[in-house]
């Protein structure tokens, strides 16, 4: 006979996190810079009362369990409003990244089949311009009251508050298999068409878990927290689910990213902990450095989707004493798959040591399993110096992407490639030397992008930095190094080549040096190598 655990039943469903909250945190606060102006103060007890609404909203106008209901919208309440209002009757969310190119957000909602579109402000004209090849979406919900709502060419269009003020606060939520398809989010689509991560509701409760760790994000009842990193990114890093299951108060910065508007919100609501890509916290502490200012309620930013430079991690310590947790992950893994937090093994260790493991993307949660294999398969050993393509299985890694795209994406021990080139050292830190479509190959040999960017972006006149490889008669590629200057700043060639001497191999000092007035950014924040690639393609390097 087989022997069957006898433990109850309790399907890991999101709906059960935003009730946690309602029963344990009620006057735990969601505060929101709007995006009409003003600052409001909501609680979660409201918020899962008005999301109660959104669902009956959406029953009225026939959505069933599965279909896919869409967002393009700031961090706000109301978002988090309409985000479970959908998730708790079984209907998909779908968050788009306004970011993209209209061609794409055009493709992903088509391809989603999107029937309702949530909607902010900021973004009705481009939707206006765009409704015409939307061929699935029947009504646009604006994040707006009466008062604030435009004129506006979108058929079928009304203001948020006026489309959930008559429904009632009593509305059944769950009862589904946790496996019941939960939200969509697209990848960035650098090369060729987005493609859908559909995470289940087991996987976003297990990914909450794995963000309450203390070694991940650590969010507790006792934090204030910021998150800056958009709804549309993955969920927020997850922090829309973990902020509520801790009951940690939210301040949510709407459509003001601005280094003075987040300072604002940091000091104001004395904000303890907060999360965004590097290039927020750049304009942060240029704001501070030029009115010198302090921060002195915030413990500790977590800084992920690209590489942190060592200058913003020393000054947040060394300025500010705010600890930086360097984190990566994917759309494809709901997205945490490493977080920098320290060992036991470093705690004892000088600044200079820990920084260089801070430095890196960091060790594996529970929840994770990391690898790196060679060209063959073959796993590769966990020495710091061995790089490889890095492979990741775990509770909340994507298995298939939405409607079979791409085909079979694991390899044969349930591995998903995430196309990045790694390394992982003894104690367990990873550390990205490249994404392989972008590593510079020299002689056959591997030069790290990274490495060359971070060491230039840390000069104090440059605001950017790219590193691309290009064609080498010889070597088949070399590096150009490609600086964005801070405004007003003047700096030669020669300088920004000292910078990486002694840092690096000298046969990986590249072979030229060019500006440029603004280097481009992808969907989420990237530098945009395809389009360097393309804008480069006939550069012809210097020869000596």
């Amino acid at each position: 006979m087989t022997l069957i655990g006898k433990m109850q039943e309790w399907p890991l469903t999101v709906d059960k996190i935003l009730t946690h909250a309602k029963l344990n945190y009620p006057q735990r606060k969601v505060i929101t810079r709007t995006v009409e102006g003003p600052i409001t103060e909501t609680s979660y007890s409201d918020i899962h009362d008005r999301a109660k609404k959104v669902s009956n909203a959406l029953k009225a106008d026939g959505v069933q369990m599965g279909d896919r209901i869409a967002t393009l919208g700031w961090n706000t309440a109301r978002h988090m409003e309409a985000w479970y209002g959908t998730m708790n009757i079984g209907s998909v969310l779908h968050t788009i990244n306004p970011r993209l190119f209209p061609e794409q957000i055009v493709f992903i909602a088509n391809d989603a089949e999107d029937k309702i579109l949530f909607v902010d402000l900021t973004f009705l004209p481009l939707i206006e311009k765009i409704e015409g090849h939307l061929k699935t979406i029947e009504k646009f919900v604006v994040f707006t009251d009466a008062e604030h709502m435009p004129e506006t060419s979108l058929k079928n269009a009304v203001a948020y508050e006026e489309y959930i003020k008559d429904q009632s606060e009593e509305c059944e939520w769950g009862g589904f298999d946790e496996n019941t398809p939960c939200g969509l989010c697209y990848t960035s689509g650098t090369t060729g068409n987005p493609k859908g991560v559909l995470y289940s509701h087991r996987s976003n409760v297990l990914h909450t878990f794995m963000t309450m760790q203390t070694d991940v994000l650590g969010v507790s009842a006792n934090d204030r927290l910021l998150p800056v990193v958009p709804m549309f990114h993955a969920n927020a890093w997850g922090l829309t689910f973990s902020c509520p299951a801790a009951g940690a108060d939210m301040i949510m910065p709407g459509a003001q990213m601005d280094g003075a508007s987040i300072y604002e919100l940091l000091d104001t609501y004395k904000v303890t902990a907060s999360a965004a890509v590097p290039t927020v916290w750049l304009m942060l502490l240029q704001h501070l450095e030029a009115n010198n200012l302090k921060l002195p309620h915030l413990n500790r930013v977590v800084i992920g989707g690209s590489a942190v430079p060592e200058r913003i991690l020393r000054a947040f310590k060394e300025d500010y004493d705010v600890e930086v947790i360097h984190a990566w992950g994917m759309t494809e893994t709901s997205p945490l798959g490493t977080l920098g937090t320290l060992p036991p093994e470093l705690q004892g260790e000088d600044w200079d040591t820990q920084v260089k493991y801070k430095l890196k993307q960091g060790r594996m949660p529970f929840g994770v399993e990391l690898t790196i294999k060679d060209d063959d398969g073959k796993k590769l050993p966990f020495d710091g110096e061995a790089s490889g393509h890095l492979m990741i299985r775990g509770c909340a890694v994507v298995d298939t992407y939405f409607k079979g795209v791409g085909g079979e994406i694991l390899d044969d021990e349930g591995y998903f490639d995430t196309g990045d080139v790694a390394t992982i050292d003894e104690l367990g830190f990873m550390q990205i030397t490249d994404r392989s479509k972008d590593v510079i190959k020299s002689g056959g040999e591997w030069i790290s992008s990274i490495d060359l960017e971070n060491i230039a972006v840390g000069h104090p006149k440059v605001a950017n930095a790219a590193a691309i490889g290009v064609y080498h008669p010889k070597w088949d590629e070399r590096p150009l190094l490609i600086i964005q200057l801070h405004e007003g700043e003047d700096v030669s060639k020669d300088e920004i080549l000292a910078t990486l001497e002694g840092k690096i191999a000298k046969w990986w000092t590249p072979d030229g040096v060019t500006f440029v007035d603004n280097i481009p950014l992808g969907a989420t924040g990237k530098i945009n190598k395809l389009a360097l690639r393309e804008q480069f393609k006939d550069y012809k390097l210097p020869t000596y």
